[in-house]
């Protein structure tokens, strides 16, 4: 399964819902670059790829079930819908295992395990921070203690310099 493909399914999947798709989609774009940046193997690169692409697939069932999309609740209702969406693919057990945990995680900025949970944060960050409006203080507080890869220091300092500026 290339990752055009698990584009397209989560696309499909996201039933028309422009935001979701448009936020997925962002954050595709930046764990891509994030990870060009940190010269991942081609195997990390996609594994990053289509974390990215499914890091919210929880979020519809989580609104009608909780009615929101609260982070906890992305991560304990995530592993079962991975397992699902990827059940008939032809990527490997241990690659949509490794999808699956970064996902079930993806709102747990302790216990990072490995340079692809980190891109995850970074880029879902990258994103969030925009969509929610995220103070510059805040912005700091990732840039200092959460964000280590040099391309997502760099991403987030340039993006949000006004903000960071701004509160100084």
């Amino acid at each position: 399964m290339t990752v055009a493909e698990v584009v397209k399914k989560m696309v499909e999947y996201s039933k028309g819902d422009l935001h979701d798709i448009n936020h997925f989609m962002k954050v595709y774009a930046y764990a891509k670059t994030i990870a060009e940046g940190e010269n991942l193997s081609p195997e990390q690169q996609k594994l990053v790829e289509v974390t990215a692409v499914v890091h919210d697939i929880a979020c519809p069932l989580c609104r009608v079930k909780y009615g929101n999309a609260n982070g906890k609740h992305q991560e304990e209702e995530s592993a079962a819908l991975i397992e699902e969406f990827f059940a008939y693919s032809d990527l490997p057990k241990e690659f949509v295992d490794r999808v699956s945990y970064i996902v079930s995680h993806h709102h747990t900025i302790t216990g990072i395990d490995g340079i692809d949970y980190q891109i995850m944060i970074e880029a879902d960050y990258l994103v969030n921070a925009d969509e929610s409006d995220f103070s510059g203080n805040n912005v700091r507080n990732m840039l200092e203690k959460v964000f280590k890869t040099e391309t997502g220091k760099f991403l987030l300092q340039s993006m949000y310099q006004k903000r960071l500026n701004a509160e100084e």
